[in-house]
């Protein structure tokens, strides 16, 4: 494919924490955390209350994504622990894993700083909304199954591994766009459109949600575009996008938590009654061309279009469950390890069961994958790189 892939809207620094179950005792012994008060709801104002977010996550074994009071909070949080710099974002994690994969990206931005100079390889260009530099760092905590931490009245121990961010990015809140959004898309086979979950003013989305219809007038007639769906802050807003984009969305993506968000109820991943029944459900809320959801077990595309979107689901899995096993290093060499892996038998059984009730659904089963130390960020902005790439390779050999 000649054409570029342009992916957005806004990406992030990241401070991804490393897990140490010892800092976290020592916290919520000083901050005095007992049990009772572990809540996945509640604004979080200070190092107190963010402590009680994540343990209240860990608790449950959930992925989320929340807002804080004040960058400064994350900063006063993080002192604490060991932790790495990295590039986040959907779109600037998605475009990494392209360029592990050979494959050039455009990068619309709307902050930078060094950081972002610093770590963006050269395969990734970029646009930029940007008119100084400033730095909102995102904080990334990745828990392992079985992570433990006493209470003054208890424990919490993990029953999976997930990840949680935390952020307060006025940058990715205001999505200022770029003046050269149209003139890039002119020429993009893909356009990844992600990112609105961190905005909180209603007017200004609208706003941001007309000027990115304007831009999307200059994409080729046959180019994909792909909605990759997030944690949003205000929840409404996700059906306000919805309402405005899904009639120039190709593919809807969406992982199990945002899944279950949606459907205000858990879902049992490996019963093939209840996914069917979700599926169904989902698609009713969200009637994309093709809705995918992507989860530890599976992954589905469903709709009239889904069919055609096999292969690059495939390609999706394969990358997701490589980074899953070897982290930020994987290769294209690693992706092909992979595919020799073996299945989860649980998620091979469901996704031959839901595509025979289900005629218009296609369905991977994840890897069944025994790693000491498994990589959680980022998970799901690999699953959309590994697509589009899928996407890309499935074009060329048309």
């Amino acid at each position: 494919m000649d054409r570029t892939l342009v992916l957005g809207l806004g990406g992030t620094v990241d401070y991804e924490l490393t897990w140490d179950s010892s800092v976290f005792d020592r916290l919520t012994h000083a901050h005095g955390v007992r049990r009772h008060e572990l809540t996945t709801t509640a604004p979080i104002i200070d190092e107190r209350s963010l402590l009680v977010a994540v343990l209240a996550f860990v608790a449950s074994g959930t992925g989320a994504e929340r807002f804080v009071a004040s960058s400064q909070v994350i900063e006063d949080f993080v002192s604490h622990f060991e932790h790495s710099i990295t590039l986040g974002g959907t779109g600037v994690r998605a475009g990494l894993v392209l360029d592990a994969l050979g494959i050039p990206s455009v990068q619309h931005l709307v902050s930078i700083d060094d950081n972002v100079r610093r770590l963006l390889p050269e395969s990734i260009s970029y646009i930029s909304s940007a008119t100084e530099d400033t730095l909102d760092p995102h904080l990334i905590v990745q828990y392992p199954v079985g992570a433990h931490v006493r209470l003054t009245d208890g424990d919490v121990v993990s029953p999976a591994p997930n990840r949680l961010i935390f952020a307060n990015d006025p940058p990715n809140r205001r999505m200022l766009l770029s003046g050269d959004l149209s003139s890039a898309l002119s020429d993009a086979g893909v356009f990844l459109v992600s990112g609105f979950n961190t905005m909180q003013d209603h007017d200004l989305l609208e706003l941001r949600l007309a000027e990115v219809q304007r831009a999307m007038r200059s994409l080729p007639h046959d180019s994909l575009v792909y909605y990759e769906d997030a944690g949003f802050y205000t929840r409404d807003f996700a059906e306000t996008v919805r309402a405005r984009l899904l009639p120039q969305i190709d593919v809807y993506g969406m992982n199990e938590d945002e899944l279950q968000e949606y459907l205000g109820r858990s879902v049992n991943l490996l019963d093939p009654a209840d996914v069917i029944r979700a599926l169904l459900e989902a698609h009713m809320i969200i009637p994309a061309r093709a809705l995918v959801v992507h989860t530890r077990y599976w992954a589905f595309a469903t709709g009239p279009d889904a069919v055609r979107h096999r292969a690059a689901l495939d390609s999706a899995v394969r990358v997701a469950a490589t980074r899953y096993r070897v982290g930020d290093a994987l290769r294209a060499d690693d992706v092909d390890e992979t595919a020799a892996m073996p299945r989860h038998g649980g998620g091979e059984a469901l996704v031959a069961a839901v595509e025979a009730a289900l005629p218009d659904a296609v369905g991977v089963a994840a890897f069944s994958l025994d790693v000491a130390s498994p990589t959680t960020v980022g998970l799901g902005d690999t699953f959309v790189g590994g697509f589009l790439a899928g996407a890309v390779r499935s074009k060329e050999h048309a």
